[in-house]
C-alpha cells in the first residue's frame, strides 16, 4: 500500500476555501487525513457517516445545555467532514453516492444542531426567542443550499446558449499591424504605463495567495459562529452572534444573486446584439 506524505495531502486541499477552514480546520484536518490514509482503511463514506454521528451527538449536547461540549463535537464533526473529501481526492475513491451523502449529512447536522440549541435554551429559560433562532438558522441554511445549485444551473444555461450563438457571429476583423493610428498609440509612453489597480482586485489577489475565498462570509463561517464560537462564549452570545452572522450571510447571498442577475442581463444584451449582426450579415 502506498505511503502518503503531508505534501500529498496538501495537494488535495481546495484551491480556495473559507477563511475558517483555511486557518482553523485544514491545519488539523490535513494531519488527521494523513494518519487515516496511511494507517487505516476507512473510506470517505465511512468518514461522512462518522461525521454525521458526531454532529448528532453535538445536537444532543446542545439540547442538554452542554454548550462547550456541543461546540467541541460540532467542530470535530466538521473537521472529519473535511477529512473525507481529502481522502476521496487523495486515493481517488470518491463516488456520486458519496457526494449525495456528504450533502445530505451536512444539512441534517445543521438542522439537528439548530433544533438542539433552540430546545436546550427554551427548556432552560422559556424564552421563545431561542425557538425563533433555531428556525431562522435552519431556514437560512436550507435557502443557501437550495439557492447555490439553482444559480449554478442558470450560469450553465447562459453559457450553453452563448456557445450555441457563437457560430452565428462572424469572426472579428484582425487589426492591421501597420495601421498608423495603432502605431501611434503603441508609441505613446503613457499607454505603456501600468494601469492603477483597484483595492478590491488587490484584496482578491492577496486572499487568493492565501487560498481564501473572496466572499468572507459564507455558510461555513455562519455555522462556525452559531455552533462553535457562540456556544464557547456562552448562552448570552447565541442570539447576537447568530443574528449578526445570519445578517451578513443573507447580505452575501443577495449580492451573489445580484451578480447572477447582472450576468444574465449582460448575456441578454450580447445575445440581442449578436442576433442583429447575424440578420445584417
Amino acid at each position: 500500500m502506498r505511503t502518503y506524505s503531508l505534501d500529498d495531502v496538501h495537494e488535495t486541499r481546495k484551491r480556495r476555501d473559507s477563511w475558517w477552514t483555511v486557518y482553523f480546520v485544514d491545519p488539523v484536518a490535513c494531519r488527521v487525513a494523513l494518519a487515516v490514509a496511511n494507517r487505516t482503511s476507512l473510506t470517505p463514506n465511512g468518514l461522512t457517516v462518522f461525521s454525521l454521528v458526531l454532529g448528532l451527538v453535538s445536537a444532543v449536547l446542545f439540547a442538554t445545555n452542554q454548550l462547550v461540549a456541543g461546540a467541541g463535537l460540532f467542530y470535530l464533526s466538521f473537521m472529519i467532514d473535511c477529512v473525507d473529501g481529502k481522502i476521496a481526492r487523495l486515493k481517488g475513491t470518491g463516488t456520486p453516492f458519496g457526494l449525495w451523502l456528504d450533502y445530505v449529512g451536512d444539512r441534517v447536522r445543521v438542522v439537528m444542531c439548530a433544533g438542539g440549541l433552540a430546545y436546550g435554551q427554551y427548556a432552560l429559560t422559556g424564552d421563545v426567542s431561542y425557538v425563533v433562532l433555531g428556525a431562522a438558522v435552519a431556514v437560512l441554511d436550507l435557502f443557501r443550499y437550495v439557492n447555490a445549485p439553482q444559480m449554478k444551473r442558470v450560469r450553465e444555461a447562459v453559457r450553453e446558449e452563448r456557445q450555441e450563438l457563437e457560430p452565428l457571429v462572424p469572426a472579428p476583423l484582425v487589426p492591421d499591424p501597420l495601421d498608423p493610428e495603432r502605431l501611434e498609440r503603441i508609441r505613446r509612453p503613457e499607454d505603456r504605463l501600468p494601469r492603477g489597480r483597484s483595492l478590491p482586485k488587490r484584496l482578491n489577489r492577496f486572499l487568493a495567495r492565501h487560498r481564501v475565498r473572496s466572499h468572507l462570509i459564507s455558510g461555513i463561517e455562519f455555522h462556525a459562529a452559531v455552533f462553535v464560537i457562540a456556544p464557547l462564549a456562552g448562552a448570552w452570545a447565541l442570539i447576537p452572534l447568530a443574528a449578526a452572522s445570519g445578517a451578513l450571510l443573507l447580505v452575501n447571498e443577495i449580492f451573489l444573486v445580484y451578480r447572477m442577475w447582472r450576468f444574465t442581463r449582460r448575456h441578454r444584451v450580447a445575445s440581442s446584439q449578436e442576433s442583429r449582426e447575424h440578420v445584417l450579415v
